[in-house]
């Protein structure tokens, strides 16, 4: 078989992004095998022979605040994936998600002549819709995930395509609750609650002290309840640390597939907002979305949000599906009492479980794969 010379650039900066990399990768190599990649990913593309750049881990980080003491780091990072395009000269450019960096690279090399796609649009429909105004010429096309995207950028003459939610293929629905109980050595009658606190460093600190005291208050009416932490390999050991001094000692989970076992095990959930939630919903997990940052950054974001809606199954079905716990109302009281109700109510765990099915219907593609249609949506603009 002749070797395709073509070479792709692509770059993730955070777990949800080395998934989708490596999704993609994947459904492109079954259009054309020998099709060569570089840029930067997490091990899931590195697993698929992409040799990063420099670590993924460099450009996780969010937050007004947070990001301040970093930025000298980050443009010498930026300057890096510059320079390696400009060396390389690939064949086209895939950017994904990360859009504090990845905008930033898509603006440095955009006068190249290299093909550009961006894959996760920015969320400006939510906040800081003045940005789209920037973002004209800076890639040839935009892969959305939700199904409203793509007309809402066309109205600003953008090329968005939607290719379907990458949640449809997670398989977080395909757990198996017997097993999960059985590898942690839990009863068959233990309550399970999913405790998400996020996959970057930046952010479980801000909630692991509260999720601790909430169980403290929950360990009196569920003297046998079991927390899970499923959090990526990266941020376990400080996870671990923090909760030791939880009154409940949780299972900390990594493994993708112990991940959807517990799912599959869990009575309820608490979760911080974004594609958690979507995951949560696909396995039926009735839940609640909790968050906390930095007051500041707080402050700034809620004079710019534009939406009604922070959880993202609550954004797509158009009214509240979940409880919404925010900033200060982060407590560990009103944690308590929101999990002790799905945990107890069969009305409003049931409740939620049908909303979620109309939520994750209005996620598919038309045919196939979100994967799938996302690497035709590539392969379209990639030179022959």
């Amino acid at each position: 078989m002749p070797t395709d010379p073509r070479v792709i650039w692509i770059m993730a900066g955070e777990a949800s992004g080395d998934i989708l990399g490596a999704r993609l990768m994947e459904a492109i190599r079954r259009r054309s095998p020998s099709i060569a990649f570089a840029g930067i990913g997490g091990p899931r593309m590195e697993a698929l022979g992409l040799h990063s750049l420099f670590p993924m881990r460099d450009l996780s980080v969010m937050g007004l605040v947070e990001v301040l003491p970093r930025l000298r780091f980050l443009r010498r990072r930026l300057n890096e994936a510059v320079r390696d395009i400009e060396l390389r000269r690939p064949d086209l450019i895939v950017t994904i998600d990360s859009p504090g960096f990845a905008l930033r690279l898509l603006r440095r090399i955009k006068n190249l002549g290299i093909p550009r796609v961006h894959y996760v649009a920015p969320q400006v429909w939510a906040w800081r819709e003045h940005r789209v105004k920037e973002f004209p010429g800076l890639w040839d096309r935009l892969l959305c995930l939700l199904p409203f995207e793509q007309d809402y950028f066309s109205e600003f003459d953008l090329d968005g395509r939607f290719v379907g939610h990458p949640v449809l293929q997670s398989e977080a629905d395909q757990g198996d609750a017997d097993r999960f109980r059985r590898r942690h050595d839990i009863r068959p009658d233990a309550p399970v609650l999913i405790l998400m606190p996020g996959s970057r460093h930046s952010e479980a600190p801000r909630l692991m002290p509260v999720f601790g005291r909430m169980l403290a208050l929950l360990k009196r009416r569920y003297p046998t309840l079991v927390p899970v932490l499923p959090v990526s390999s990266g941020i376990a050991d400080s996870v671990r640390a923090q909760a030791a001094r939880w009154p409940i000692a949780p299972v900390i989970v990594t493994d993708l597939h112990d991940k959807h076992d517990a799912f599959a095990a869990a009575g309820a959930a608490l979760t911080k907002s974004g594609t958690s939630t979507l995951e949560l919903a696909l396995a039926g997990v009735p839940m609640a979305v909790t968050y906390r940052v930095n007051p500041l950054t707080a402050a700034a974001v809620r004079r710019m949000i534009k939406v009604g809606h922070v959880a993202m199954v609550n954004l797509l079905a158009g009214r509240t599906i979940v409880p919404e716990l925010l900033q200060e109302n982060c407590r560990p009281d009103i944690l308590a009492e929101t999990v002790s109700k799905l945990l107890s109510d069969p009305a409003v765990a049931n409740a939620q479980r049908g909303a979620f099915a109309e939520v994750l219907a209005s996620l598919r593609p038309e045919t196939g794969t979100p994967a799938d249609a996302a690497a035709d949506a590539v392969m379209e603009l990639l030179p022959r």
